[in-house]
């Protein structure tokens, strides 16, 4: 899946907007539709990709726990 030049354009932008490099997609076991987003080692989420009426777009989903706001 990752051969898609459209996940690895959807991984640059990711990187422009958190500003960093480290952001990367890789694939999901037998699934075809999403990818998993990793921050460096650190699973954020999952980008999934929704086609409709000849429309492309990317879902970004990350759950926040709330054991990680604490500070």
């Amino acid at each position: 899946m990752m051969a898609n030049p459209e996940w690895k354009r959807v991984e640059a932008h990711m990187n422009r907007v958190f500003r960093t490099k480290d952001v990367i997609l890789k694939p999901r076991a037998g699934v075809k539709d999403s990818m998993e987003v990793y921050l460096g080692p650190e699973f954020l989420g999952t980008v999934y990709i929704d086609e409709d009426e000849g429309e492309t777009s990317y879902i970004f989903e990350m759950a926040i726990l709330d054991i990680d706001l604490e500070v």
